[in-house]
C-alpha cells in the first residue's frame, strides 16, 4: 500500500496563485551573503544576484530562495536591519524581471518578513520554527503566505549543537505536530515541512531520516528537503561540498521516491535531471 505522502496531491496558495505540487518542484538557493559555506560572496550585489536568479530559472527552478544571513556553523550573526540592508531591491527586481517565479525569503525575523512581503515574496522560509523571534509567526500569519517549518534546536546559539535522539523520526514528528497546531491556530494554513538536515543532528540520525523521510508529517503537509552541499554527506567521504553531486542526486532520488515535493538545492540543473528521470521511470 502506498504511504499517504506519496499519494496526496498538495497545493500552495502563493499570493492568490495556486501552486500544485503533484510534480516535485526545485527551489534554487540564492545567497546574498559574503560568508555562506560554499558560495559566499558570489551573489551579494544586485547585478550578480539577478544574473544568478536568471541561471537558476533557466536550469529548472520554479522557486528562488533568497537568504541574506548565513546559517552555517560560526557564521556572522546579523540583525533584521542588516538583513534588510543586504536584500535591498533584489526581491522586487527579480519579481519585476521574472514575474512567473516564486520567491521564498529565508529569514527568522518578523521585520524581515514584513519587508519581504512589501517587496513581493511568495513564501516564508524560517529555519527557526518561530523560536528565534517571538513576533515571527504573527508576522507570517498577517501575510497569509505559505510557511516552511523546519525542525531545529530551540535557539540560534544551540541550532548546530549535536543532539542525540532516541528515535529521530518520533522526535521530529512530535515537533511538527506541536508546531503545526500552533501555526493553524494562528491562521497559517499553507505549511511546508522541512526536517532540518544539517542542523544539530548526528550523521547517523540524518541517514535514518533519509531512509524514513516518508514517515515525517504523516502526509498531512508537503515535504521540503535541503541536503545540498551538507556536511553529513561530504565529511564522511572526505570530500569538499562542491564534489558530492553524484551522492547528492542518489539521495534526491531516494527522497523523491518517498514523496518529497520540494528539493532545495544549489545545483539546479543536476536536480532537474534527477526529477525528470524520476518522473519518466
Amino acid at each position: 500500500m502506498n504511504h499517504p505522502s506519496k499519494t496526496i496531491s498538495h497545493s500552495l496558495n502563493c499570493n492568490g496563485k495556486l501552486i500544485c505540487l503533484e510534480i516535485p518542484k526545485i527551489m534554487g538557493i540564492l545567497n546574498l551573503t559574503p560568508d555562506s559555506f560554499s558560495d559566499g560572496g558570489q551573489f551579494n550585489d544586485e547585478k550578480s544576484a539577478l544574473q544568478q536568479a536568471e541561471k537558476l530559472l533557466r536550469d529548472g527552478a520554479s522557486i528562488i530562495d533568497i537568504g541574506a544571513q548565513s546559517t552555517r556553523p560560526k557564521a556572522e550573526f546579523l540583525s533584521s536591519d542588516e538583513e534588510i540592508g543586504r536584500i535591498g531591491k533584489v526581491i522586487s527586481k527579480i519579481k519585476g524581471e521574472f514575474p512567473e517565479v516564486l520567491v521564498s525569503l529565508d529569514t527568522f525575523y518578523a521585520e524581515t518578513v514584513k519587508f519581504g512581503f512589501d517587496e513581493g515574496i511568495d513564501i516564508v522560509n524560517d529555519i527557526s520554527g518561530g523560536q528565534f523571534d517571538e513576533e515571527m509567526l504573527d508576522a507570517v500569519a498577517e501575510t497569509k503566505l505559505p510557511y516552511i517549518l523546519m525542525h531545529v534546536n530551540s535557539s540560534y546559539q544551540t541550532m548546530h549543537e549535536k543532539t542525540f535522539f532516541a528515535d529521530i523520526i518520533v522526535t521530529v514528528n512530535q515537533y511538527f505536530s506541536k508546531k503545526t497546531d500552533e501555526l493553524l491556530k494562528k491562521g497559517i494554513k499553507d505549511i511546508i515541512l522541512d526536517p532540518g538536515f544539517g542542523f544539530g543532528k548526528a550523521v547517523e540520525d540524518q541517514m535514518k531520516m533519509m531512509d524514513e523521510v516518508e514517515f515525517l508529517g504523516f502526509g498531512n503537509f508537503p515535504l521540503l528537503v535541503g541536503i545540498s552541499r551538507k556536511s553529513f554527506i561530504y565529511k564522511p567521504l572526505g570530500k569538499s561540498p562542491l564534489d558530492i553531486n553524484e551522492e547528492t542526486q542518489k539521495f534526491h532520488r531516494k527522497i523523491l521516491q518517498q514523496g518529497t515535493k520540494i528539493l532545495r538545492v544549489h545545483d539546479v540543473a543536476e536536480a532537474k535531471k534527477t526529477i525528470d528521470h524520476f518522473l519518466n521511470n
